[in-house]
């Protein structure tokens, strides 16, 4: 029996299997609704409106909601259970749809820190702080390019962004999700499935392109080009037809969002 089978089977005997994976299914239901108010936000911005397209401006919406400080409470816990629950898929090599145990480990790792990393956001607004992830990216990305080798290291936090982007399109297109979900059959497989590819293709967009922007700024050496996810969105605009482009990463991470809730029903864990 592997360590991960005992794992599992020693929870699963206390009750704690049961406990955790309650917790961690609220956590990808908090995920979609930061994706749908993300995707809103981007729309709003498309359509020339002032808004924060990233995940502090979404969780900040959240708070603004009625009821928005309690939600924000458990939406903290669901994130940071998720969070714990992946990690200890990584260290056990539990989870995940490759028969690799190292490639399940390092991809259930990636996902506890970015779930972590949103659990905290929540955590900060819900304590009644805010927070601003652009300007944190940007005096980050000044950290970086002041130490020694800091261009390289920041070229290389791009490449890894943008590798990450083009999975995401990748997974997306080729509906290898699919393998994380115990998908229902018929018409209500179909639509999760469209949901899913819309989803993965326009949040692998945007995570592209705030690598792309990393690599940018790591070769002008000007950190202000390292804007994260709200200036990699509000980039977009710039582009021939933006507008329309942004308009539909928009819908797409809704249809993200819609498929994260979906996910917190059918999610193997």
């Amino acid at each position: 029996m592997s360590n991960g089978t005992k794992v599992r089977s020693a929870m699963r005997s206390s009750g704690a299997d049961r406990v955790l994976r309650t917790l961690a299914r609220s956590g990808f239901f908090a995920s979609g609704l930061i994706h749908l108010l993300l995707g809103y936000l981007a729309i709003r911005v498309a359509l020339h409106h002032s808004a924060r397209t990233d995940q502090s401006g979404a969780i900040a919406a959240i708070g603004k909601l009625p009821g928005g400080e309690a939600l924000l409470w458990v939406m903290t816990v669901g994130l940071f259970a998720l969070g714990l629950w992946l990690l200890l898929a990584a260290g056990f090599g539990i989870g995940g749809s490759s028969d690799k145990r190292w490639v399940r480990a390092l991809v259930s790792a990636a996902k506890a820190v970015a779930y972590i990393a949103l659990g905290i956001t929540s955590l900060t607004f819900a304590l009644g702080s805010s927070s601003n992830s652009q300007s944190s990216t940007k005096h980050a990305s000044s950290d970086v390019l002041a130490l020694p080798g800091g261009q390289v290291l920041l070229a290389l936090a791009g490449l890894i962004a943008l590798g990450v982007g083009l999975y995401m399109i990748a997974k997306g297109a080729r509906r290898t999700f699919r393998k994380d979900l115990a998908i229902p059959g018929g018409t209500a497989g179909k639509v999760v499935t469209v949901l899913g590819v819309l989803g993965y293709i326009a949040k692998g967009i945007a995570v592209a392109v705030v690598g792309i922007l990393f690599v940018v700024a790591a070769v002008t050496l000007n950190p202000s080009q390292a804007t994260g996810l709200d200036g990699a969105l509000k980039a977009l605009v710039s582009l021939p037809f933006g507008a329309t482009v942004l308009v539909a990463v928009g819908i797409g991470l809704m249809a993200f969002g819609v498929y994260s809730f979906v996910r917190a029903r059918y999610a193997r864990i």
